[in-house]
């Protein structure tokens, strides 16, 4: 539940004291004086026009006031503890109590891998479904990855789009794959590394997705689930789905709620679960994901503690880079009232430190302006050097447009193999 104004003010001023850090009001941070107002003047044409300059003062190039690179911040741990708390308000994550029981749905070898399909009913929704990957040979407990795959304008699909468990595969998945992932399912590839993966379908996607039988007619725009695995109906129903996001988001909003925290909600779940297994070393957990996969990535890695080990895949920027040039690229779900002002994007990846973070930016990326995935890049980078846990961050950058190709993919697994093995 979020705090009043009152209740949060008073929760700054004494945790900060029990903490033994001295902070200035937030209020004093959200205000840029005159001459702050005209140190960012933006140049270049922005997607809001005249209100590009006045709109990107409002947070301005101050330090946030959450931001571990402030002065006022010395020790890790009483940092987090605020910074966590204030970032849980914001997200507001529907509260979901125990582990969800587990059914088995199927579970068969395929290349390799044992695989399950497994499903759980969480207390909203229709019944998550999620695929489970690991060495057919495996003995023991194995290190456990939570899988998140990406948004790629495709609520139809799901779990199925980083996956593989036969040769015969949906004709739009083969093209997904070869499209983001070079022609790899990189969820497997991993798993056949020596890990149990765990893949579930996110929120409005796939088992998780709005179905239109489920609203009213008038918002269904004359289409139908008949027929739902023919291609054209799948293009359909993602041409729906789209136009719908500023409806679930608006309904969030009013729920009290953001899409952020129903992720993080769900995915930890989904990393409840893993962690449960006998053959899974709960003590070395990791995720990963492209896209919105990576914005997952993000919010879980940086918030769950059990996360010793994240790979955010082309999901890395600032909150400017949104405002004034990007959130026409991006989905409704990425955004977070009121937290820019507190914390900046990258940063929130920050708030599990030790945990190790590994981020993949492409050059060439279209979702993304470059010199502000570097800024992001310098930002997180001052917060590890000041934390003292440099090698405990990398950013790499390669060419190309959007994407998460093998050259990539072994990056990522060789830094999962460094953290969790």
């Amino acid at each position: 539940m979020m705090k009043s104004d009152n209740s949060r003010r008073a929760f700054l001023k004494t945790g900060s004291l029990a903490a033994g850090i001295s902070l200035v009001s937030p209020f004093d941070f959200w205000r840029n004086t005159d001459a702050e107002m005209d140190r960012i003047m933006i140049d270049d044409l922005n997607m809001i026009g005249a209100y590009g300059s006045w709109a990107a003062n409002i947070v301005g190039d101050n330090t946030p006031m959450f931001s571990f690179r402030n002065d006022h911040y010395t020790n890790v741990r009483s940092w987090q503890s605020l910074a966590k708390q204030m970032t849980m308000d914001r997200i507001a994550s529907p509260q979901i109590n125990g582990v969800p029981e587990v059914t088995l749905e199927d579970s068969y070898e395929y290349d390799g891998l044992a695989v399950e399909e497994i499903s759980w009913q969480l207390p909203y929704g229709p019944v998550t479904k999620a695929i489970l990957l690991k060495p057919a040979n495996a003995s023991g407990p194995l290190p456990g990855i939570v899988a998140l795959h990406d948004h790629g304008g495709n609520k139809y699909f799901g779990r199925r789009k980083i996956t593989r468990t036969s040769d015969d595969q949906h004709p739009l998945m083969s093209e997904h794959q070869e499209h983001y992932y070079e022609g790899r399912a990189w969820a497997n590839e991993v798993a056949k590394r020596g890990y149990v993966v765990l893949v579930p379908d996110a929120f409005t996607f796939a088992s998780r997705r709005v179905l239109l039988e489920d609203v009213p007619e008038r918002i269904r725009q004359g289409l139908t689930d008949n027929d739902p695995e023919n291609p054209e109906n799948i293009e359909a129903y993602n041409r729906w789905a789209g136009g719908h996001e500023h409806i679930m988001a608006k309904s969030l909003f009013c729920a009290g709620t953001t899409w952020p925290g129903v992720f993080f909600a769900e995915d930890q779940k989904a990393l409840d679960i893993l962690a449960s297994r006998n053959d899974v070393q709960s003590d070395n957990l990791g995720c990963a994901g492209l896209s919105g996969g990576g914005l997952r990535t993000v919010f879980l890695g940086g918030l769950d503690e059990r996360i010793k080990c994240s790979v955010c895949v082309g999901f890395m920027s600032t909150w400017r880079d949104f405002l004034l040039h990007k959130s026409f690229t991006h989905t409704w779900m990425a955004y977070v009232p009121l937290l820019p002002r507190e914390l900046d994007f990258p940063e929130i990846m920050s708030l599990n430190m030790p945990s190790s973070v590994l981020v993949l930016n492409d050059s060439d990326d279209q979702l993304y302006t470059l010199p502000e995935m570097e800024r992001a890049e310098g930002i997180l980078n001052s917060v590890y050097q000041k934390a003292d846990l440099s090698d405990h961050f990398k950013c790499s950058y390669y060419p190309g447009p959007h994407k998460f190709d093998q050259a990539m993919q072994l990056e990522a697994f060789n830094w999962f193999d460094q953290w969790l093995k």
